[in-house]
Formats: C-alpha cells, sequence, structure tokens
C-alpha cells in the first residue's frame, strides 16, 4: 500500500502586512514603539506576513474556520469533502480548549460522520496530524483523509496581553521594557492555514507526492522546555503551570503570553536535528545526493547558515541551490509552515516526475523533529 498527497491548499488571512505595519495590528505595548522589534526582524528576515485579524484586533476568521475553507478548497470532480474517511488537525493555538479543534473544524464543515483526531504542539502539531494520516491509509484503516496545520497566533501578540506587566512594571519603578524572552516571538509569528488531501491511489491527470516515509523524534527528555505558553518557569528552571498561578497574577505576569528561551534555542536546536537525521540516514539507508528539493520550517532566516553548517558538520550537505522556502515572504505560521511550503512547490508546476523532497520541520518547544521524503509520482 502506497499513501499519496494529491491536493495541498492554502488560506492567508487579510492581506499581507510589512514590517513597519506590524505595531499597527498588534498594537503598541505601553503606548510605545517596541526597542526589540527591529532587533529581532533584522535577523529572522521576514518580510512580510498575515494576520486573520484587523487593526483594531476585531477577528477576520477564527483558527477554525480558516481550516474548513482552506478544506472547502480541495474539492474536485473527483473529491467531494462529503467522503472525508479521517480528519486530523494540527495547531498551536487552537480557539479554545474544549472541544478539540478538530471537531470545531469538523463542525465548521458541516460533513457527514468521520473518524478524527486533533493534535497539538507547536510547529510539528501538523506534522503529527499528517502522519496519523498517513499511517491510517498505509494501514488501509482508510482509503483517503485530510490533515491540516494552520494557526491563529496574532491574539496571542496583541499590546493587551502584555500592557498589564508593563503596568506593574512601572509600579515596582522598574525600567518598563518586556523581557526579550516575552517579546520575542512577537514578531515571529502569523497566521494561517493549510490543507492536504491524502489517498491510496496517486492522481490520474497530474502529479502526485507519494510519502516514501515519516520520521518523528522528541528530545523532551533530555532538553527543558524552550518555547511555552500557559506558564512560566521559576528559578530552577521547573515549569510551572497557568494553574499553579494566582488569577492576577496571570495577568500581572503575562503568564498566557507565548515565550522563547533564546539561550536554550541556540544551543540546542540545529545540532539535535542533525544528530536525527544522521539517525535517519543510517536507519532508512537513505541517500541525501538522491534529493531534488530541501524543504526546511525555519522560524527564523538567521537559522538557515547555522543549519546549514551544522548538517556540513556532521557530513550531511545539501547543496543551496536545492532548498526551497517561503519563509520571508508568509511568514512563520508553526504548524502550517510546512505545508504552505509544499503548497507552494506542488502548485507551482517546477516539479518533475521521480524528483525526490526532504521536509525538516523542528520543533522549539519541548525540542522534537520531523523529517519525510516524498517522491514526485
Amino acid at each position: 500500500m502506497n499513501v499519496y498527497i494529491n491536493a495541498i491548499e492554502k488560506i492567508l488571512p487579510g492581506k499581507g502586512i510589512s514590517n513597519e505595519e506590524m505595531e499597527e495590528y498588534l498594537g503598541y505595548i505601553n503606548d510605545k514603539t517596541s526597542k526589540a522589534r527591529p532587533i529581532v526582524l533584522r535577523n529572522n528576515g521576514i518580510k512580510n506576513r498575515y494576520y486573520a485579524i484587523d487593526k483594531n484586533q476585531n477577528s477576520l476568521y477564527s483558527n477554525a474556520e480558516m481550516v474548513a475553507k482552506t478544506i472547502k478548497k480541495l474539492e474536485t470532480n473527483t473529491f467531494k469533502i462529503q467522503n472525508i474517511e479521517l480528519l486530523t488537525c494540527g495547531t498551536t493555538s487552537p480557539d479554545q480548549l474544549l472541544p478539540s479543534h478538530a471537531s470545531m473544524v469538523h463542525g465548521y464543515l458541516g460533513t457527514p460522520e468521520t473518524e478524527y483526531s486533533s493534535f497539538g504542539g507547536s510547529c510539528n502539531a501538523g506534522m503529527l496530524a499528517m502522519k496519523y494520516s498517513y499511517l491510517s491509509i498505509l494501514s488501509g484503516n482508510t482509503e483517503n483523509a485530510v490533515c491540516t496545520g494552520s494557526e491563529k497566533l496574532s491574539t496571542w501578540l496583541t499590546a493587551k496581553n502584555y500592557n498589564n506587566e508593563i503596568e506593574n512594571i512601572k509600579q515596582l519603578k522598574k525600567t518598563p521594557i518586556l523581557a526579550f524572552s516575552k517579546e520575542f516571538l512577537r514578531w515571529m509569528l502569523s497566521d494561517g492555514a493549510a490543507a492536504a488531501l491524502l489517498t491510496n491511489k496517486p492522481n490520474k491527470d497530474k502529479l502526485s507526492l507519494q510519502i516514501n516515509w515519516m520520521e518523528i523524534t522528541s528530545f523532551a527528555g533530555e532538553l527543558d522546555t524552550c518555547m511555552y505558553a500557559g506558564g512560566d518557569k521559576d528559578k530552577e528552571n521547573n515549569f510551572i503551570s497557568w494553574r499553579e498561578f494566582p488569577e492576577n497574577e496571570i495577568s500581572k505576569q503575562s503568564i498566557m503570553a507565548i515565550k522563547q528561551d533564546t539561550r536554550l534555542l541556540g544551543k540546542n536546536i540545529v545540532q539535535k536535528g542533525a544528530d536525527f537525521l544522521n539517525k535517519i540516514i543510517k536507519k532508512r539507508n537513505f541517500n541525501i545526493d538522491e534529493i531534488n528539493w530541501f524543504l526546511p520550517h525555519l522560524s527564523s532566516m538567521f537559522f538557515k547558515n547555522k543549519i546549514s553548517k551544522g548538517m556540513e558538520d556532521n557530513g550531511i550537505v545539501i547543496p543551496e541551490e536545492k532548498w526551497f522556502l517561503n519563509l520571508p515572504e508568509v511568514g512563520n505560521v508553526g504548524s502550517a509552515s510546512a505545508y504552505l511550503m509544499l503548497e507552494e512547490l506542488f502548485n507551482s508546476n517546477k516539479l518533475k516526475k521521480g524528483e525526490k523532497i526532504l521536509v525538516m520541520v523542528p520543533e522549539s518547544a519541548r525540542f522534537s523533529y520531523t523529517y519525510m521524503l516524498l517522491t514526485v509520482v
């Protein structure tokens, strides 16, 4: 049994937003322009992104609505969404704690009863959804599946989620500037959704992507929490859930804001990814020179050269002309980013039968990684 990606679609909400416009949408913390913003943007290389909110922070779509609209774009003369056998959805930013994200997406679709599964986390959530769909078809459990990755992170990044902390700092007569770890991700993340149709038969009249394998692993057993929301770290670096904080402290300390331990990120993210790829090469007896396209999910262009050098130091060389990236144009859309690269390449008319595509998705939340090999058929 083989598994094929036969279609990929996307939604990038609203209009493209430049670096200079970001604070008009996310708001000004303490009514002042951020001092961290130009520093972060200079390093991350992102020139454009999309938000599912307007300049008054009113929502254009919910996360689940975006996903449902994207799935509906998969419909063709040969595939109807009423015939979806399995729906798997991954996101960092569901609209609610309950019901699950996939349940809400199914509700917006309004399709007949179907098997479903939801996946959380951050960048790898969409890949976890894809692997579940892949394995379902591979095992014969279903003949088709739709998997998705999506984010509505903008509402986490608005100034209202930080202003109370600023007021608290002012009351303590400290400098009213947020810790870099808390403001860092405000200038990194954006919104969007993507969906892929997987089946047990390739397209008859156009190209498909055969999934050769998907390898996913976690290093959480040896590394601390790096990117998080809904909690904070104590002095001993232990992670403390929002449930353990007094209600008034949740707002004052911006416990629900998304944060990044940038020192932990820089120390581990590249090396662990190279270590895992080396293990896969040995396990799969895989020749890296056969790759025609390399699609690495990068949170920032800052990591491009570091990843390239990190792989080379481990004996893995992928020439730059094989790299395919769209981070500068669409932004870092977390669990949707790998889908968005695949969507653009798949629908670009650049692919030829027999070409091989290697997808890499690192997740810094607690350090997990996905590698996926595809063949154009």
